[in-house]
């Protein structure tokens, strides 16, 4: 709280956040860097994972300054990269095949031998490095968590648009996970927050082998929302979506809609929205949830915002305890 409040404080202009906040990262980077050279390994992580995520608010919707955002965004994978590899448990950097590109993610598993794997979708302009916090009750219930930069999103925001198919992303991402020895490939899930909660959904629609799903404040259809959406936001898309105008964006847009992929929802699905979200309003959670055709509980945060990230405590801890059920893990 209070490097937001010396930062943001010390702000006049939108045009000087990405530098500000890449200044503040850089003394929790310093810090991180020197503990590293001194074997304290945890420490170091603690200091670079939280540089990571001050990199990564620098570069938030700062597309108006590509090179800018860039670096910051470089700095974000960077310091995550060093810092999550000594974390409690560690987080491996994986890639992971997408037609005939590379996605990439991070990968951390608890104890025990093949665990459960969630798969890890951010929002709009969201990062694998960002939703750190989001993975933790997780890995506490026995969980892996596999966070992903898919189309249009961190590090494939560069070379891969924003796709309103994301089963695409969910199925190489699960294609990887079958792969591997130290997961269990049969119990597999999906979770998205924001954009991302529209991301998760539709995935499950298609994506057969996810097993459950978590859907944090999605759109149901995105362009229903389009021109309400702050003006950093529409541009932010556009850019993502790699669209030469907000014609061509508006029209992407069209292409993010659950209306005919929610009736082929057939797992166990929780869906969460905040009833004070002013960006995707409840009644897109309200209409995912009637129009699913599994199982399904939908929490509505009577005091939530955007995503209930206001009001974490009401539904974070709940939903890990929900998916360890369903994927018959013990109580904790």
């Amino acid at each position: 709280l209070a490097d937001f409040e010396d930062v943001t404080g010390a702000l006049e202009r939108w045009e000087d956040w990405c530098a500000a906040w890449s200044a503040r990262a850089k003394v929790h980077e310093d810090l991180g860097r020197e503990a590293l050279r001194e074997g304290y390994r945890l420490t170091a992580s603690e200091h670079l994972i939280r540089a990571a995520i001050y990199y990564h608010f620098a570069k938030f919707v700062f597309v108006q300054d590509p090179k800018q955002m860039r670096a910051a965004h470089m700095k974000a994978v960077e310091c995550y990269r060093d810092g999550v590899a000594h974390a409690r448990p560690p987080g491996e950097r994986v890639a992971i095949p997408f037609e005939g590109k590379t996605i990439y993610g991070v990968l951390r598993k608890p104890g025990g031998p093949k665990p459960p794997v969630l798969i890890m979708a951010p929002g709009l302009d969201s990062t694998k490095e960002e939703i750190h916090a989001y993975a933790d009750p997780f890995l506490a219930r026995g969980i892996a968590v596999l966070a992903i930069d898919g189309p249009g999103q961190g590090e494939a925001e560069y070379d891969i648009p924003i796709c309103g198919d994301y089963e695409r992303a969910a199925k190489a991402a699960v294609d990887w996970v079958e792969k591997r020895a130290d997961v269990d490939a049969q119990r597999v899930a999906i979770w998205g927050v924001s954009l991302g909660g529209y991301y998760a959904p539709r995935a499950a629609a298609f994506e057969k082998r996810l097993k459950a799903c978590i859907a944090l404040s999605g759109p149901f259809e995105w362009d229903r929302i389009w021109d309400g959406l702050p003006e950093l936001t529409r541009e932010t898309f556009r850019v993502r979506s790699h669209s030469k105008d907000e014609a061509q964006a508006r029209a992407v847009a069209k292409t993010l809609t659950m209306k005919e992929a929610a009736p082929q929802i057939r797992c166990p699905i929780f869906i969460v929205t905040g009833r004070q979200d002013r960006l995707v309003p409840p009644s897109h959670a309200e209409q995912l949830a009637k129009a699913v055709s599994g199982p399904v509980e939908l929490m509505i945060v009577e005091d939530g915002g955007h995503n209930a990230n206001n009001r974490p405590y009401r539904y974070r801890s709940r939903t890990a305890d929900w998916l360890a059920a369903q994927f018959g893990l013990p109580k904790g």
